[in-house]
């Protein structure tokens, strides 16, 4: 196959309708809104049960994949600044039915993670406004009256973006803000009240918990990163991608918003991790890591069950000021990443369409620069996620494997792309791509591997739902949309099902023996596996990639619908 030495215009994809209104400081605080949401609130103590101590470690090695994967998407995102770019970055690279697998995939995430956050918020709220939720066989659901709250605050969100996004960029930057101050006063406040540096050494000795500083070893340490909420409170640096086609100067402000977002959060987290372990009565170790607070009275049990794990330790040391502001920020900070979620799934949506291989209705803009149709279907599609069925909570780990699986396709889209447009200017050129590339893509795959054979199978069956989708959106098309390109997008089932193989073959979640996974390929190995499968599955998809005229012909694609449609002059 060979590749033209030609370049395209980076304004040939330009989202020139959407209104180019998010600063510097407004896109990095956007990313930075969206990682600190729900998971800062519960994630210290869920990451101490399952790694102990050496959960410090985990966010740090957390944060670096995160970054590895977010530096693929540096270069991506100057090249070409487009709103939604997770999903077609995969379109001009390998074609409709490789976006369309990741862009449902990631469509799913995105959209669900919205309706976790308005339940996060409304979950804490129910310790002063009880009427708001109820348990149903143990685990918290919405009553009536907390539905239509729920509802209420999905519709705020929606009627933000449709006003324009240059007022989504104000409020939450104001948010942004209030929840970086609390955070900083969390971790002042825990180190200068009360540290013991025995418990970064300790815990009990007995069956299940043999002490020491990484009690679980390093199993537990990878499976805090995917299943603890650490990766979980990290993805929230997409919105550099996400939103790359509504800031000007995007060649600068993507790449800071995306590394410095993880940066800025992977320091604070880290300093949380520190001071709530120091801050550890000793009687909260009595059972070992994974029992944390079942032996001292008016500890961690009561708040860990209701997702309020920080509050219950500034109340344990006597700082109930700190107990109110932490109550007060689990409503805003989940509900401000729930805002930024809402914007985010409608600019999926917006790609999709503009892809063509989803209804071109959800490239729709209004006369403000707005996907109108998208949101309002992400806010029907956010009612339908509020649905209370139990278990509810387990989707956190759905929604880390589902978004992780997608930003997957980064490294394997830049590589080819490195081929297929050699001579494409590139504002942020990623040094040594092909190692740097492949380290971003083990990542992603070590990440869902680690999450566990009870949440893959989950997710593998809502992309063969997805692809029912898909041979309905064609039947009832008739042959009006794009071809879909399966020979350049067939290594994506290939890969999908691979991993699903391997995650059923290992021995992950190590704490669960009912999962369903076999158990045969052991914790060191297991690295060793996915680390060939990566390799052979980026060789496999950079040989499949789209030709270079295929390529341009995908970068110069008109939007779906006629301007005029939109009340708008033609560009």
């Amino acid at each position: 196959m060979n590749d033209a030495t030609t370049t395209v215009d980076p304004n040939a994809t330009d989202d020139h309708r959407l209104r180019r209104d998010i600063g510097i400081i407004g896109l990095l605080f956007t990313a930075v809104g969206s990682i600190i949401g729900s998971g800062w609130l519960f994630g210290a103590l869920s990451a101490a049960q399952i790694a102990g101590p050496a959960s410090i470690l985990a966010w740090g090695i957390g944060g670096v994949m995160i970054i590895l994967i977010g530096l693929c998407y540096a270069e991506l995102g100057t090249m070409f600044p487009v709103s939604g770019g997770v999903v077609r970055f995969p379109h001009f690279a390998f074609g409709s039915f490789a976006s369309y697998t990741l862009g449902w995939i990631t469509w799913l995430a995105v959209a669900s993670t919205t309706s976790i956050e308005v339940l996060a918020a409304l979950q804490y709220s129910t310790n002063y406004l009880p009427w708001l939720q109820h348990l149903q066989d143990g685990v918290p659901v919405l009553t009536g009256a907390g539905f239509a709250v729920a509802v209420a605050m999905l519709a705020l969100f929606s009627l933000i973006n449709v006003v324009g996004i240059r007022w989504f960029a104000r409020l939450n930057n104001a948010m942004v803000w209030w929840k970086l101050v609390i955070i900083v006063v969390v971790i002042v406040a825990f180190l200068m009240t009360s540290f013991d540096g025995a418990n970064f050494a300790g815990g009990a000795q007995d069956h299940s918990d043999a002490g020491g500083f990484m009690p679980f070893g390093w199993s537990g340490v990878f499976a805090s990163i995917a299943t603890a909420g650490i990766v979980f409170s990290y993805l929230g640096f997409r919105q550099g991608v996400e939103l790359a086609g509504e800031t000007h100067n995007p060649q600068r402000n993507v790449p800071i918003a995306i590394i410095g977002s993880v940066l800025i959060t992977g320091v604070i987290y880290v300093a949380l991790q520190i001071a709530f372990i120091g801050a550890l009565p000793p009687g909260a170790l009595a059972n070992g890591w994974a029992h944390i607070g079942t032996s001292f009275s008016g500890g961690l049990d009561h708040i860990a069950a209701t997702y309020g794990p920080l509050a219950a330790m500034a109340t344990v040391m006597g700082l109930t000021w700190l107990a109110v502001l932490l109550y007060i920020d689990a409503f805003i900070s989940p509900a401000d990443t729930g805002l930024i979620y809402t914007t985010v799934t409608a600019r999926i949506s917006y790609a999709m369409g503009r892809n063509g291989n989803a209804p071109a209705a959800l490239a729709k803009v209004s006369q403000r620069g707005v996907p109108w149709v998208s949101v309002i279907v992400t806010f029907v599609a956010g009612m339908i996620f509020l649905l209370p069925f139990p278990g509810w909570q387990k989707l956190v780990g759905f929604v880390t494997s589902a978004t992780v699986l997608s930003f997957g396709s980064g490294p394997l889209a830049l590589v080819a792309m490195r081929r297929q447009l050699p001579a494409q200017r590139r504002p942020f050129r990623l040094p040594a791509v092909h190692i740097l590339a492949f380290l971003g893509f083990l990542s992603s795959n070590l990440i869902v591997y680690w999450s566990g054979w009870d949440i893959v199978w989950k997710l593998m069956i809502a992309v063969l739902i997805g692809y029912v989708v898909l041979l309905l959106h064609e039947w009832r098309s008739r042959g009006n949309t794009p071809r879909l390109e399966l020979a350049s997008g067939a290594w994506v089932p290939v890969w999908l099902a691979g991993l699903a193989l391997i995650s059923w073959l290992g021995e992950y979640p190590a704490l669960n023996k009912h999962a369903g996974n076999l158990g045969l390929i052991g914790f060191g190995w297991a690295i060793l596996v996915v680390a060939v499968f990566s390799l052979l599955i980026m060789g496999i998809a950079t040989s499949m990639r789209l030709p270079t005229e295929r390529v341009e012909e995908h970068l110069r694609e008109p939007v779906p619908e006629k301007t005029e449609q939109l009340g708008e002059p033609s560009p």
